[in-house]
C-alpha cells in the first residue's frame, strides 16, 4: 500500500516519465523501509498530515530536520521540499546502517495543532495517543526560593539570596559560589537560618520538582496505554488561559515515563509542532481573500486564495528585500547580525539563504565573510579537485553542509551510503577511533579512484598530499557543518514569508501583528516597522475596528 501511494505521488511530483535518478532513488528508499520494518510510520504520518490539510483545513510546514532528505516522503506530501533538486540525502535521515526509529517532526500552523491531536485521537482512540510527560528539575535559584518559602523566611530576602546566583545557563550552586563571593558569603552566614536554608537547597538542587508536559512529543500506541506504560491526567498548565475549544489536546492523558523511556518500551513517538510563522502565512492570505486582483493567477490554488507552495522560488523583489536587510518579521532572518550580512550578502537565490540560516550559528559564523567575499568575486573560488566542484558550487567551495562531507566521501572515495553517514555521525562528535577507520578507507578509496589521479595529482605522492588536506579541512569543519535538509526547509519559510511581506506589505504585517497582538514589546517593533515600510496604523475605531488587525479602506491601511 504504501509503494502504491509513494509511485503515484512520485509521477505527481516529477512528471509521468519519472527519470532514471528518481526511479533508483525511491526505490532504495522503499527497500530501506521495508526491510527496517517501518511502512506503517510513513502510513500514519502521511495520514494525519493529509488530514491536517484536507479535513482541518491546517497549513502544515514544508518538513523540518533530516526527514526532508526522503524522496519517499516529499512523494507521499508528508515534506515539500524537492530532495532530489537540492542534494538532500535519505541516508541522513534512515539508513540500514544506523538502525533507529525514524523521526519526523511536523509543524503546524499554532491553532491547527489542536486539531491534529483531536483527528488523530479519534482516529486510534484515546487511550491509545498521549501526551509524554517531562519533569522539571530544582534549578539553583528555585532551590533557594522554594526552601527558603516553606521555612517560611521573608520572600524579599529569598529573593535576593537567589539573585546572587549568576544567570548563566545550566548553573549549579557549587559553580555558582565559585563565580559570586556573595553567595559564597550566604553559605556561610553567621545567621543560622540562612546558613540551613542554602545547606539545604544545595542538598534539594536537581530533585524532581513537579511534573510537566513536553512540548510538542505525542505517543500513539497500537495496544491501549495502560498494557504497556502506567499514565495520568495531563497536569495543568500553570498560567494556561485557553478555552475548552483551545483545550481539546489537553484533554488527553500523559505518559508517567519521560521520553527516555516510551521508545525502548515500544511505543511510537511523533512530534506535532506549532509555528507561529504558519499561522501568520494563514492569517495573510485569509486577509487577501479569494480572487484578489493583486494575485497573479499563476500563484492561487484552486479555492482562489494565495496558494505560497506556488511562489516562484526567483522572485527578484523578495530577494531585493532580503538584500535590504527588511527582514523583521522573517522567520529566523530577523536578528540584527544576520541583517547586516544579509546586505553585505546580497543574495540572489534561494541557496543563498539556506547557506546564511545554516552559517549564522556560532562556530561557522567565522566563515561567513569568507562565503560573502567569493559570492562577490573579492576572493576566487577555488576548489581542492575538479571532482569537488557540483557539490560546492552552490556555497562558492566552502563546505557547510554535512551532506556536502557524505557526498564527496562517496565521488572521491567511494563511500557506500552508510559509510558516509558514519563519517558525518563520527567527525560531527569526534568519535577519533572510527575517524581512523574511515581514514584510512577514505585514502585508500581516493587512490584507487580512476578520477582523483589526473593532472598535477598524477603522483601517488601529490594525490596523498591532497587527500591529507581535504580530510584535515573536513575535520576542521564536520563539528560545525549543519543538517541541509532543516536548512533547506527553513530558508523555504522564510523566503515564502519575504515573499508575503515584499508583495503584500499589508496583509502580512497585520497578520503579523495579529500573531503577536498579546505581547506589547513585539507590538512596538512591529508598528516601528509599518512606518518604516510607508504604511499606516490606525488607533482603534468603533466603527472600523476589527477583533483583529485588518486592512481598511485602501491599501497600505492597517487597522485594529
Amino acid at each position: 500500500y504504501l509503494a502504491s501511494l509513494v509511485w503515484a505521488g512520485a509521477k505527481r511530483r516529477w512528471g509521468e516519465e519519472l527519470s532514471d535518478e528518481v526511479k533508483e532513488r525511491v526505490q532504495f528508499e522503499l527497500d530501506t523501509i521495508r526491510t527496517m520494518g517501518f511502512p506503517g510510520y510513513f502510513l500514519i504520518v502521511h495520514d494525519y498530515i493529509r488530514a491536517a490539510r484536507e479535513e482541518c483545513g491546517v497549513w502544515v510546514g514544508p518538513g523540518r530536520g533530516s526527514a526532508a532528505g526522503s524522496a519517499v516522503a516529499y512523494a507521499l506530501g508528508i515534506t515539500n521540499v524537492d530532495p532530489i533538486k537540492y542534494d538532500l540525502l535519505f541516508e541522513r535521515f534512515l539508513n540500514p546502517d544506523r538502525i533507529s526509529m525514524p523521526d519526523i517532526d511536523v509543524d503546524f500552523d499554532d491553532a491547527g495543532r489542536e486539531l491534529v491531536l483531536d483527528y488523530v485521537t479519534r482516529k486510534y482512540g484515546a487511550d491509545h495517543v498521549a501526551h509524554i510527560v517531562t519533569f522539571g528539575q530544582m534549578a539553583a535559584k528555585s532551590a533557594i526560593k522554594d526552601v527558603g518559602r516553606v521555612m517560611g523566611y521573608p520572600l524579599g530576602d529569598t529573593n535576593k539570596l537567589a539573585n546572587f546566583v549568576p544567570d548563566t545557563p545550566k548553573i549549579t550552586l557549587s559553580k555558582a559560589r565559585k563565580e559570586s563571593p556573595d553567595l559564597e558569603a550566604a553559605f556561610n552566614s553567621e545567621d543560622p537560618v540562612v546558613h540551613k536554608l542554602m545547606e539545604r537547597a544545595e542538598r534539594l538542587e536537581g530533585s524532581i520538582r513537579q511534573p510537566g508536559v513536553h512540548a510538542c512529543g505525542v505517543i500513539i500506541s497500537r495496544d491501549p496505554l495502560i498494557e504497556t506504560l502506567p499514565v495520568m491526567p495531563t497536569p495543568d498548565k500553570a498560567g494556561s488561559k485557553k478555552t475548552d475549544a483551545e483545550d481539546k489536546g489537553d484533554k488527553l492523558l500523559t505518559t508517567q515515563y519521560d521520553g527516555h523511556f516510551v521508545e525502548p518500551v515500544g511505543l511510537l513517538k511523533m512530534d506535532f509542532l506549532g509555528l507561529k510563522t504558519l499561522t501568520v502565512e494563514k492569517e495573510c492570505v485569509k486577509l487577501l481573500g479569494p480572487n484578489n486582483p493583486r494575485v497573479p493567477e499563476a500563484i492561487r490554488g484552486e479555492d482562489g486564495f494565495l496558494n505560497p507552495d506556488k511562489i516562484p522560488d526567483d522572485d527578484r523583489e523578495t530577494y531585493e528585500l532580503f538584500g535590504r536587510g527588511e527582514t523583521t518579521g522573517l522567520f529566523q532572518f530577523e536578528s540584527d547580525g544576520m541583517k547586516k550580512h544579509l546586505m553585505a550578502l546580497q543574495p540572489e537565490r534561494l541557496t543563498d539563504l539556506v547557506a546564511m540560516n545554516a552559517l549564522y550559528r556560532p562556530g561557522p559564523m567565522a566563515y561567513i565573510p569568507d562565503f560573502i567575499d567569493r559570492k562577490q568575486g573579492r576572493k576566487e573560488v577555488v576548489y581542492d579537485h575538479p571532482e569537488m566542484e557540483p557539490r560546492l558550487k552552490d556555497t562558492y567551495g566552502i563546505t557547510v553542509y554535512q551532506e556536502q562531507v557524505m557526498l564527496l566521501s562517496r565521488d572521491l572515495a567511494g563511500f557506500t551510503r552508510g559509510e558516509s553517514d558514519k563519517l558525518r555521525k563520527a567527525m560531527g562528535k569526534k568519535l577519533m577511533d572510527i575517524m581512523a577507520e574511515l581514514k584510512e578507507k577514505f585514502v585508500k578509496g581516493c587512490l584507487a579512484n580512476p578520477k582523483f589521479r589526473i593532472g598535477e595529482w598524477e603522483s601517488e605522492e601529490k594525490a596523498r598530499e591532497l587527500i591529507e588536506k581535504i580530510w584535515k579541512d573536513w575535520e576542521a569543519f564536520a563539528s560545525y557543518a549543519f543538517n541541509k535538509s532543516h536548512s533547506v526547509c527553513y530558508a523555504w519559510i522564510a523566503y515564502q514569508t519575504g515573499y508575503l511581506k515584499a508583495h503584500y506589505p499589508d496583509a502580512f504585517m497585520a497578520a503579523l501583528m495579529t500573531a503577536d497582538m498579546r505581547w506589547t514589546d513585539r507590538l512596538a517593533i512591529e508598528i516601528a516597522e509599518c512606518k518604516k515600510m510607508g504604511l499606516k496604523v490606525l488607533g482603534p475605531d468603533i466603527n472600523q475596528s476589527y477583533g483583529d488587525f485588518g486592512i481598511v479602506g485602501e491599501e497600505n491601511t492597517i487597522t485594529k
